[in-house]
């Protein structure tokens, strides 16, 4: 009977020292001995909520190159560490069971979708992304001036991207010769 009432919390309350029951009176056994879902991360990067265009910041921690957790982030200026119920669930962006591992693919005056690896696809935007490039470079204007540009493709941001990644893409798509490099957020 003693081992009953000392495992009952509010015995453990009223005659320890946490009466209030909010420390060791409210322990359990199993309690006890756990730990948080984060403590066995090999790393944690940060990273940005993609749901909407507040921007609230995310820590992502990573075990054995898989994600096993995302959480606010309580550096983040915007959001100050909380979540909306979507930024809360959005681990399941990447390791839920209804995340795409393939891509549909549809090639030109075809009547059926056929699937790709993601590899192959990634292959196949970066073939494009060099013919548009070559197809649409202009080393000239028509008054003869150095241009050196295409006009074959744009890049089209959004607003949950944070600074650092507007910046590099702005970097990628001048390097490879766009000048038409827009932000929706501006819009």
């Amino acid at each position: 009977m003693r081992t009953f009432l000392e495992g009952w919390p509010v015995y453990r309350q009223l005659t320890g020292a946490d009466p209030l029951g909010r420390g060791a009176a409210a322990q359990s056994k199993r309690s006890k001995h756990l730990e948080p879902r984060t403590k066995t991360a090999d790393k944690v990067a940060r990273s940005v909520c993609p749901y909407c265009a507040v921007g609230c910041g995310q820590k992502v921690y990573v075990q054995d190159g898989k994600v096993t957790q995302i959480e606010g982030d309580p550096d983040s200026p915007i959001s100050r560490g909380r979540l909306c119920p979507k930024g809360s669930a959005s681990g399941q962006l990447v390791t839920g069971p209804q995340r795409e591992q393939k891509v549909r693919y549809r090639a030109p005056y075809a009547t059926e979708w056929t699937d790709l690896d993601l590899d192959t696809a990634m292959e196949m935007v970066v073939d494009r992304v060099l013919d548009s490039r070559r197809e649409g470079w202009q080393e000239r204007d028509h008054n003869d001036h150095p241009v050196n540009r295409t006009l074959g493709f744009a890049s089209l941001g959004g607003a949950t991207l944070d600074n650092e990644e507007n910046y590099l893409i702005k970097k990628l798509f001048t390097a490879l010769g766009a000048i038409q490099v827009e932000n929706q957020a501006r819009i």
